[in-house]
């Protein structure tokens, strides 16, 4: 089975987070890169030690590649009077807050020792976070057209809730960035942006504090979360 190291890292600026997030991709891919070398009796004892990050951010709007700078509602004078900070970033998705209540996960996996599928990876991360939410007896579920996990409203002329983005970059089958699952953040945030770039009027965000109506222990998600990703991708993790 794959091996794993897990980490959580609160009130961790997202410069450092997006810094140590590169570290460990450009380890594995290294790793990739001398191995390929190796004869095959050789490269058949070797395995990658892959990373797990939880992060919980400062106050931060991050712009994917694919994302439109128009989808940022506050100028620079605003972002500096409320203290958040902004980044465009590489990976795929449009614009997205981070930031306390929140726990934002980075995947570092060498694909290669899991399995070589994109779309099965995104999958699984949005399958990971729709298993949590069940042990809350929160029902999530997929989207079409739109990656993340949603809630589908009673009332059909209520609008859909999404409780987790997803936005993923792969560079020679190595992930990183991940996903942000809302637990108890402050939801206003999200009116300085287009989450996502989704401008429907049947959608919106939400969190598991307000679908529960009540603060939820943040500690208590990140380690039934942090075993479900075992489950789910079929690793097992190490010191």
């Amino acid at each position: 089975m794959p091996k794993v190291k897990f980490q959580s890292l609160d009130n961790i600026t997202y410069q450092s987070g997006w810094d140590l997030q590169t570290e460990l991709h450009n380890e594995l891919k290294a790793n990739k890169l001398e191995w390929r070398h190796l004869p095959d009796d050789e490269k058949s004892k070797k395995s990658q030690i892959h990373h797990l990050l939880f992060c919980q951010h400062n106050h931060v709007y991050t712009l994917g590649k694919s994302g439109s700078q128009e989808h940022l509602l506050l100028d620079e004078e605003g972002l500096n009077s409320s203290n958040i900070e902004y980044f465009k970033i590489n990976r795929g998705g449009d614009i997205t807050y981070h930031g306390p209540g929140q726990i934002t996960g980075y995947p570092i996996f060498d694909l290669d020792e899991f399995f070589t599928d994109v779309h099965k990876y995104v999958r699984l991360l949005e399958e990971c976070v729709i298993q949590l939410l069940d042990t809350y007896g929160i029902k999530g579920s997929r989207e079409d057209g739109f990656t993340g996990v949603w809630i589908q409203p009673m009332d059909p002329n209520s609008p859909k809730r999404k409780i987790c983005a997803i936005g993923v970059h792969l560079s020679r089958w190595v992930t990183m960035h991940g996903f942000a699952l809302n637990v108890n953040t402050d939801l206003s945030y999200f009116k300085s942006i287009i989450p996502c770039g989704i401008e429907d009027d049947d959608k919106t965000v939400t969190s598991m504090e307000a679908e529960l109506r009540n603060n939820v222990d943040q500690e208590e998600v990140k380690m039934r979360l942090k075993s479900i990703f075992a489950q789910v991708f079929e690793f097992e993790y190490i010191e």
